[in-house]
């Protein structure tokens, strides 16, 4: 098994080369580090691979050496700013001043503006808050001091403890525990390792994973207001679409015998979906639910709790046991995708669902196919033909089509991107580049996406993806 270390790199020679030895000794191997002086001065990565009992005594290792220090208290940057003449040695009894209480200078900034005085930004380490009163008292008697505040989206102005402001910040926001937060700085850091060797600038990294957050939490409450079609069929069905500003399509389709739902969305919704299902349909949590799930990305399966019965693919089903017993989903065992994934999962508050209202529909594409049929299922009043997907998008995708109505519902494998709303844009951009790509595979995404036109018959569809709206298209044969 394989843990990941966020240590502390110590500041003498030989640190690392020391810890190396020691953990080759008991028989683990380091499969991965990461350690960016210009990020982070102090934080190092470390991933090691070993049995359960090796992972305990490498802990052990590092702690003895300094990697991992067990000190309570939490450590944190100030930035104050001192008044100071323009005169030569003015700066020296503060510099004096910060060596005495062991403080550590992070950040340092300084600039003549013709008044006769410069005001000296300093930004300081400290691993105990209780003495910085102490010490605000003493400098005030040299010069007037200033306790600022910043905004540190503008500018990283401390790099000696980026890591522990980045996710101490997106705990705080996004109301993590400390295992949720540790998992989010293992997988930021992943992304960064992987964007930076690829000559990406790892501050773009952090900051896409920010808005990723900042999008998360924006629209809940209130704020949750998707666009919403609503519309009645030539066979007298009706059909709501509904467009979150971030996560997948719902549609429902409704004609007197239980609700059919497509894809459910992001589980950090639920109240909102919930509050939102009481106004569509007043009656719908004593009504039969069905569920069609597209595939089994976060974003289209967070509340597949809400439903009697839940139809996907088997390759899907496998997924959701996968993660039940804390293995990788399909999406994360491309290294790629990983970071992202658990990211996602992380600040939507995902749990894989339970198996007792999943139904798996057997069968998969051979070599070579594109679509693989699977059946039929009957639902709610309606007859859907199943297609498996090949796996271009992710493996476990699936493509419903409802020949009568003359609909097909086809997930990730189609999103009509000419018509996603200005919420839909922003969030949208972020997924690709913090993954390189949405598609486990590119070239065969865009096969599968033409073979799903070539399976539908003559006449008028609606081609409803998992992003974006409702697309209508004429099939001639």
């Amino acid at each position: 098994m394989k843990r990941t270390f966020i240590t502390n790199m110590p500041d003498r020679i030989g640190a690392f080369l020391a810890a190396n030895e020691k953990l080759s000794s008991i028989g683990v191997n380091i499969t991965r580090v990461s350690y960016n002086k210009a990020i982070d001065t102090h934080t190092l990565f470390l991933e090691i691979d070993g049995e359960e009992s090796l992972l305990i005594k490498a802990e052990e290792i590092l702690t003895s050496l300094g990697y991992i220090k067990k000190e309570s208290g939490k450590a944190s940057v100030i930035l104050l700013e001192f008044h100071l003449k323009d005169e030569p040695n003015r700066l020296h009894p503060i510099l004096v001043l910060i060596q005495t209480f062991n403080f550590n200078i992070s950040y340092m900034s300084s600039q003549q503006n013709e008044t006769g005085y410069q005001d000296f930004k300093i930004g300081i380490y400290v691993e105990d808050e209780t003495n910085v009163s102490s010490f605000l008292e003493n400098a005030s008697r040299v010069c007037p001091v200033k306790v600022l505040h910043y905004d540190k989206s503008e500018k990283i102005l401390d790099n000696t403890v980026f890591y522990l402001s980045f996710a101490e910040t997106l705990a705080e926001k996004m109301k993590l525990n400390e295992k949720e937060k540790e998992g989010l700085l293992v997988a930021s850091n992943k992304v960064m390792q992987t964007l930076d060797e690829e000559g990406s600038p790892f501050y773009k990294t952090f900051d896409y994973i920010s808005r990723l957050a900042s999008h998360i939490r924006r629209y809940k409450g209130s704020r949750f207001q998707p666009r919403i079609v609503r519309e009645i069929l030539p066979s007298g069905t009706e059909l709501v679409n509904i467009e979150p500003p971030c996560g997948s399509n719902i549609t429902i389709l409704t004609k007197g015998q239980g609700l059919l739902f497509v894809d459910t969305g992001f589980a950090c919704y639920r109240k909102e979906m919930m509050s939102l299902l009481d106004t569509l349909y007043p009656q719908w949590q004593t009504e039969y639910k069905t569920l069609l799930l597209t595939h089994s990305d976060v974003d289209h399966a967070g509340l597949l709790d809400l439903f009697d019965t839940v139809y996907l693919t088997e390759d899907a089903a496998l997924d959701f046991a996968n993660e039940r017993v804390f293995q990788n989903a399909y999406r994360e065992e491309n290294p790629l995708h990983q970071p992202y994934a658990y990211i996602s999962k992380i600040l939507t508050k995902y749990r894989p669902p339970k198996a007792d209202n999943l139904h798996p529909l057997k069968g998969q594409c051979r070599e070579g196919e594109l679509l693989h049929g699977l059946g039929t299922v009957e639902a709610a009043g309606f007859t859907f033909q199943v297609y498996s997907g090949a796996g271009g998008h992710v493996k476990g995708e699936a493509v419903f089509v409802e020949e009568d109505e003359r609909l097909v519902f086809t997930g990730d494998i189609f999103v009509n991107i000419k018509d996603f709303t200005k919420e839909q844009k922003s969030f949208t951009k972020l997924a690709p580049y913090l993954m390189t790509s949405v598609d486990t595979d590119p070239t065969l995404a865009k096969k599968e996406r033409e073979a799903v036109f070539e399976i539908l018959g003559e006449g008028t569809w609606k081609v409803i993806g998992g992003h974006g709206g409702i697309f209508t298209t004429d099939i001639n044969q």
